[in-house]
């Protein structure tokens, strides 16, 4: 399930659209060496009930920089496997906003996670700190991390550095030796990943990093945390609770995953949605043809649009060093439309610049800002989803249901099967099935969504919420974007549910499975 990449974002192991405004960190004062050289592979330890317990440990905080707010960060040594408590250590990279209330006031740590699974959390402590209202975010310690493999962690899990380098095979393969050329760099991206972190990526679940987040917990020396995950991070978030519901206060999920579609059912629903958004996005262009004259119909848009992607793959767009943007690094671009429509303005006008105007200069420019690739991100998405659960090994079923999706979803069917083809060839074998989420006896948990997200659809969300009776929904009617809460520009009904449940608890209280409606914001205006 890819979630936007950037704070983007879900590009796939990116952010949620909520949290566009802050991406850096002082990482460099969160990072140390770890005490886990390579090694052979381990068993992996994907029972649920075979945890070891989280081990106490002093963190030592020290300031790191600000980003509008003072920072703090840490570094905590886990164990590799959980298994052997006392064995191997790798190292997790924490960043904080300090609480400022009276200590009377004060309400506990709450840990925030922005998704992918591979997005750096070091930043999102700054951002739902400055987000949040004042006097609600000075009463939580607000506590960002990297999580295993990830960023400033140690080790930061690389496969293959110069995977996403120059321009790549059309994802859309042409015949069956294009296809071969494709399905063949998959199985060598596992490879690569086996020889070079082998030790590593059988402890690389969303079993794990919940393990990681009680260990935080145990560092921290508090017998409960709360808990605010975007995209992926709501399925970390429900992972967690399942195997510790004791130590759960309070946990916000905004833009849910269905945990029991995880990870190849999950994705072909994205499919499905992103096509839905891309549509609305054509239609958004027909719309303000007085600006982009691209055509005054949704189809005449698309055409306009697949025009484009046919010249970039034929003759790719030129950049400092070589070739830039071909097919699949357009496709990389403008799929960042489908997380948050604040960038259909920049993405329309750059579609148009170069049709139109036979520029390339806009599209390079949001390519560079939206598109490129994080490897390090790659490697662990890939490393944690191709973990959690056993995907299909025949190569023919991936070809199956890709072609029928490609019938009626072709914007990104073909681009997802392979952003997730390594999993046909991955060295760990999960379980049958993903972990089963149990919610009974939780406390009180808020669900945010919206109707029309693409990288967690609406009928997941609804999944996952009547797997957790204690949790109540605020639904963001006809809301597109990947992250409703804490956007720019905000939602003030959503960020009102939010602020009033991390201040006192309070729910909304609707009848059945939607137990409040927001009303979605505006489209953007026309420009770029």
């Amino acid at each position: 399930m890819r979630s936007s990449r950037r704070l983007t974002w879900p590009r796939r192991v990116a952010w949620p659209a909520a949290v566009l405004a802050v991406l850096a960190v002082a990482a460099a004062g969160c990072t140390s060496q770890s005490s886990a050289p390579p090694a052979g592979q381990a068993s992996p330890d994907r029972a649920a009930g075979a945890a070891g317990r989280a081990t106490a440990s002093h963190l030592a905080w020290r300031p790191c920089g600000s980003q509008g707010v003072a920072l703090l960060c840490a570094t905590l040594q886990v164990p590799l496997d959980y298994a052997h408590p006392a064995g191997r250590k790798i190292t997790i990279a924490l960043s904080q906003v300090p609480a400022t209330a009276p200590a009377a006031q004060r309400q506990g740590d709450l840990l925030v996670n922005p998704g992918g699974p591979g997005g750096s959390g070091l930043g999102l402590a700054a951002s739902v700190a400055q987000g949040l209202d004042r006097s609600v975010a000075a009463d939580y310690n607000i506590i960002g991390f990297d999580p295993r493999g990830v960023g400033s962690s140690v080790p930061a899990l690389r496969c293959d550095p110069s995977f996403f380098t120059g321009v790549r095979p059309d994802y859309i393969p042409a015949g069956t030796a294009a296809e071969q050329v494709l399905i063949n760099r998959a199985r060598a991206y596992a490879a690569d990943c086996a020889r070079r972190f082998g030790w590593l990526l059988p402890h690389m679940t969303t079993i794990d990093a919940a393990r990681d987040m009680d260990s935080i917990r145990a560092a921290l020396g508090v017998p409960q945390i709360s808990y605010f995950g975007y995209s992926y991070g709501t399925y970390l978030g429900q992972v967690y609770a399942t195997l510790f519901p004791h130590q759960l206060r309070r946990m916000v999920l905004d833009s849910t995953v269905d945990p029991q579609g995880a990870w190849y059912a999950d994705n072909i629903s994205q499919d499905y949605a992103f096509e839905g958004r891309m549509l609305a996005f054509f239609s958004w262009i027909a719309a303000h043809d007085a600006v982009y004259h691209l055509g005054t119909t949704r189809q005449a848009v698309q055409r306009a649009w697949y025009r484009a992607r046919a010249l970039v793959a034929a003759h790719p767009v030129a950049g400092p060093s070589g070739p830039m943007i071909g097919a699949d690094e357009f496709d990389d671009t403008f799929l960042q439309g489908g997380y948050s429509n604040s960038l259909w303005p920049g993405l329309a006008a750059a579609l148009a610049s170069y049709l139109r105007g036979h520029s390339t200069a806009q599209l390079q420019n949001e390519y560079s800002q939206f598109g490129t690739q994080n490897e390090n991100g790659f490697a662990v998405y890939n490393a944690v989803e191709c973990s959690d659960v056993n995907w299909p090994r025949s190569w023919a079923r991936w070809n199956t249901d890709t072609r029928r999706i490609y019938r009626t979803a072709p914007f990104q069917a073909w681009d997802n099967a392979w952003f997730n083809a390594a999993c046909a060839f991955w060295p760990v074998h999960g379980p049958a099935q993903p972990l089963r989420i149990r919610g009974a006896g939780l406390p009180g948990i808020l669900m945010i969504q919206g109707s029309l997200d693409a990288a967690t659809p609406y009928a997941g969300a609804l999944a996952a919420r009547r797997l957790l009776p204690t949790a109540r929904m605020a639904v963001v009617q006809g809301g597109g974007n990947h992250g409703q809460s804490l956007a720019v520009p905000p939602n003030t009904c959503v960020d009102g549910y939010l602020n009033r449940y991390l201040a006192d608890g309070s729910l909304p209280q609707g009848p059945g499975l939607v137990n409040a409606v927001c009303p979605a914001a505006p489209a953007p205006a026309a420009g770029g």
